[in-house]
């Protein structure tokens, strides 16, 4: 029952196949001009974010489990060595997909 809220495995390993996903795509150690950075990163939030509905479709998250699954997409992505300030934009608009 309410133990149930607090069960946010789901959650986060979407997160963190989704920032797996978006290194594959927009690797952080590229060398690449800012203009194909930016469309490489355009068409893998066009995909990742299609992900992200066929996910909240099936799983209905709470504020809880967004958290949990914003947490581990951050965290992948840091670990991997993007700009910080790059993984909060991010993080940002995975999050308001998820709304």
């Amino acid at each position: 029952m309410i133990f149930g809220w607090f069960d946010a495995r789901a959650a986060r390993s979407f997160g963190s196949e989704l920032a797996l996903a978006f290194m594959a795509l927009v690797p952080a150690d590229a060398k690449m001009t800012d203009r194909k950075f930016e469309a490489k990163a355009r068409s893998a939030l066009t995909q990742l974010g299609r992900r992200v509905a066929d996910f909240t479709r099936e799983h209905r998250l709470n504020g809880y489990q967004k958290a949990r699954l914003g947490n581990a997409f951050k965290w992948a992505l840091k670990d991997a060595g993007y700009d910080a300030a790059y993984i909060d934009k991010l993080t940002d608009w995975l999050i308001l997909q998820l709304q």
